[in-house]
């Protein structure tokens, strides 16, 4: 062992300085004397999130004592984060020190330093923006899945939190009510994803190719009318729909003109289904339409003309010509589309609100996705245990599906649109 590595494992920086680094041993030497400074605060962070907390709501001479779970956890888990910190830190040091010496080369000035450190320095903010911004708030998501933290027994300040395990995991899948709930939310929430993704792909593919055939004239005013559903404000859309589909909206009102029926459009589960499919084909099929004109103006035109040679019929053409290649150039974002369409929230919640009521469900209606159901276990039910739980679920279920599908795309693996 080198024995300015020897120094840098003893104490970080030591290395540095005995390779006449001294700027950067000096930073070294600050970041241990601050983590050994703090070590008490270490300790105390670390026991909070072990135990999360002892010391019930109370008043002591006229003044509120308590441990708030919930920031002990997170003052654990930030602690936790900062040690491995500093871990890799440590471990970085000692091999800076061992390189630094088997180079041999000795360089003092600052803009060495400062040269060696930029990298570093620039990619700093972004990494502690991961930690914080990303990586805390998922790790803390998963620890409450082990919690009990939930109205009204086990809500802090007035409460603490316990940890219970699996106890969450094992009341979702084996409790009937919550059971019913997430195998009946999750069914729907697969079947809307799917359907709204495609709806919406064949309703945008079937309006480009619509405009861009020969015997349409004025497509510029075409496309123009057709993008303004995605040109208006999503939200404004979705409750200017809300209320036309309403009991005594305009749908309704026109139907009883024609001489037929109300329709319970947002009240009938069914038919509350059909309206946010038919929505939200309102919504997504400008936008495809608009990504596949460009796609459809630049397939090779002789390949038309040779099918027509050929004696190919207008449905041979595309399906041999047509959508292969716009579907190998849009797979990725007909992935994505899924993945968005799967936690879409804001249509679900400005159009039924989850609604309407199913008696069999716990916190959830007939329209909720899991997303839905998830605000309404935290904003309105204060179930975040149990809120946790399905976030990680919906994560176990997204992330290995769109990475295994994503890199299996054709468009993925290769480079040129036609080999």
């Amino acid at each position: 062992m080198k024995k300015s590595q020897l120094l840098s494992c003893i104490f970080m920086g030591l290395g540095q300085i005995y390779n006449k680094q001294y700027l950067k041993g000096i930073m070294f030497m600050l970041i241990e004397i601050i983590a050994l400074i703090n070590i008490p605060n270490f300790a105390k962070a670390f026991w909070g999130l072990y135990t999360l907390g002892e010391v019930k709501f109370h008043y002591v001479n006229g003044r509120a004592v308590f441990d708030h779970s919930i920031f002990l956890m997170l003052k654990g888990l930030i602690a936790v984060l900062l040690l491995i910190l500093v871990m890799i830190l440590y471990i970085f040091n000692v091999k800076d020190a061992k390189n630094y010496a088997e180079k041999g080369i000795k360089r003092t000035s600052f803009k060495d330093v400062l040269d060696n450190m930029f990298p570093y320095i620039v990619l700093t903010p972004g990494l502690l923006s991961i930690m914080f911004l990303i990586l805390l708030p998922i790790i803390f998501t998963v620890l409450v899945a082990f919690t009990n933290y939930s109205a009204p027994y086990h809500l802090p300040p007035r409460n603490l939190v316990d940890w219970v395990g699996f106890q969450n995991f094992k009341d979702l899948f084996k409790m009937d009510i919550w059971n019913n709930t997430l195998k009946g939310t999750l069914k729907w929430t697969i079947i809307w994803a799917f359907l709204a993704t495609f709806t919406s792909y064949f309703g945008g593919l079937f309006l480009a190719m619509l405009i861009n055939s020969q015997e349409i004239k004025l497509k510029k005013l075409w496309r123009s009318i057709f993008i303004l559903p995605y040109a208006i404000p999503g939200l404004i859309s979705m409750l200017v729909m809300r209320l036309m589909f309403s009991g005594p909206g305009i749908i309704n009102d026109i139907l009883e003109k024609i001489g037929l029926q109300r329709v319970d459009w947002l009240t009938e589960p069914l038919n509350a289904k059909i309206v946010l499919i038919l929505i939200n084909l309102w919504l997504g099929a400008p936008y495809f339409m608009a990504l596949m004109t460009s796609i459809l103006t630049n397939i090779p035109k002789d390949l038309y003309e040779s099918a027509d040679i050929d004696g190919a019929s207008f449905l041979h053409k595309f399906f041999h010509i047509t959508l292969p290649l716009v579907f190998y150039s849009t797979t990725p974002l007909i992935i994505m589309s899924f993945a968005y369409n799967f936690n879409n929230f804001m249509l679900i919640y400005a159009v039924t609100d989850g609604g309407p009521v199913n008696p069999d469900y716990r916190y959830a209606g007939h329209t909720d996705l899991l997303i839905s159901w998830i605000y309404k276990m935290t904003v309105e039910q204060q179930q975040y245990h149990m809120a946790s739980v399905v976030t990680m679920l919906i994560f176990l279920i997204i992330a290995p599906a769109i990475a295994f599908f994503f890199t299996r795309t054709r468009s993925f693996k290769e480079e040129d649109l036609i080999q």
